[in-house]
């Protein structure tokens, strides 16, 4: 989340001063000249690949949220994520949204931003994905490459496993990922990845939504996908397989855990919550979710296959907890280059969140956990340190 309206910034002027430099054509950089027309084989290859618990039935996910930022990206952006990846070895990572900034103005700017992303996970053989944000699509004007032509550039990298999402249903890329038990015999748990969108309709009806949140919502028809696929996942195996859902944009829910109520929202009510719900972590901005809320939580409650709902969009939140039997919360931000707290410490809480998953517990989602920055000594000056794309 952050400002709609932005004047120019540190990059806009980079840009201008330095055209000429990236001034490259898909020759001179040795791209195939199709690269944005389709995807490559191993994109249609790398799906048969399946995640799986390992020999001890474990299995560990990392979430990067909100890198939001352009083909000259924070050199400590990659920083955190590579050292979070080798200091936690995940199985799976997801980067739940914003990847992008505004700033790519050609396709191949837009493909060096998301190779930024790629690479370390690329580089260490994890299997990764992605969901969409509000800000994926900002560029969009410039450089014309939408969400379904930027999903087929994340797809086209060997270890990615996005899927290009189910026909007729609102959004890009909504999916699910099964993960096979230690055995191979049977999933033992599922990862929902969905578009929440980016912003509000200016008017439905003839009215607009002033004094509403102007953020996106999962709408009916994603609800009702996910309800009916849980259930043909129950008939399938004969019961129903634990998950986390991952989207962009917080539900009403996260803001009614904070308070343990809808209406009051004060420190007394927090100290309920945190008692109630078991929260941990901080919240430095008012939770932003669309003006509907999409009954998502609803039909997680009715299904009972969810275990956890985790979103991003909000930099400077960083807490979960657990509300009435699901665990709901955030992941800070990883992105050097986007807005964080104010002044000195603006990069304090830029980071990753962990989920450890274990099959032989009953609802698999065993623990997780925040790791920061500042635990792996990055530095946290609030400056721009924005570096050459990597290479492609």
């Amino acid at each position: 989340m952050t400002e709609r309206n932005k004047g120019m910034d540190r990059r806009d002027f980079i840009k201008i001063g330095g055209m000429s430099t990236l001034a490259l054509t898909l020759a001179s950089t040795g791209l195939p000249g199709d690269l944005f027309g389709s995807t490559t084989a191993l994109a249609s290859d790398h799906q048969k690949a399946k995640l799986k618990f390992n020999r001890n039935g474990k299995f560990k996910i990392v979430q990067f949220n909100d890198p939001q930022d352009d083909e000259r990206i924070d050199r400590r952006t990659v920083e955190l994520m590579e050292k979070v990846l080798d200091s936690e070895k995940p199985d799976f990572v997801v980067i739940n949204g914003d990847m992008l900034a505004s700033g790519p103005d050609t396709p191949l700017e837009l493909k060096q931003a998301i190779n930024n992303l790629a690479q370390p996970m690329e580089q260490r053989k994890i299997h990764w994905a992605i969901t969409y944000g509000n800000h994926d699509e900002d560029s969009t004007p410039k450089n014309g490459l939408d969400e379904a032509e930027m999903l087929k550039i994340y797809m086209s990298y060997p270890h990615n496993m996005n899927q290009p999402g189910e026909k007729g249903i609102t959004g890009t890329g909504n999916s699910h990922l099964l993960i096979n038990n230690s055995k191979g015999t049977a999933p033992a748990f599922n990862l929902w990845l969905l578009d929440s969108g980016r912003y509000a309709p200016d008017q439905i009806a003839g009215q607009d939504f002033e004094g509403y949140p102007y953020w996106d919502w999962l709408r009916f028809d994603q609800v009702n996908w996910y309800y009916e696929t849980s259930m043909k996942l129950e008939k399938r195996f004969n019961r129903k397989i634990p998950s986390l859902m991952f989207m962009h944009i917080p539900l009403w829910e996260h803001r009614y855990m904070w308070f343990a109520g809808k209406e009051e929202m004060s420190a007394e009510r927090h100290e309920i919550a945190v008692k109630k719900h078991n929260i941990v972590g901080e919240r430095n901005e008012d939770e932003c979710p669309g003006p509907v809320n999409s009954g998502m939580f609803s039909a997680i409650l009715h299904r009972g296959d969810v275990k956890g709902v985790f979103c991003g969009h909000d930099h400077i939140n960083t807490y979960a907890g657990n509300y009435y039997g699901v665990m709901l919360g955030y992941a800070g931000n990883c992105g050097f280059g986007a807005y964080g707290l104010s002044g000195a410490e603006k990069n304090r809480l830029r980071g990753a969140r962990v989920f450890n998953l274990d099959e032989n517990k009953e609802n698999v989602l065993d623990d997780t956990y925040m790791v920061f920055a500042k635990d792996y000594g990055i530095d946290l000056t609030p400056n721009d340190q924005s570096i050459d794309p990597l290479p492609l």
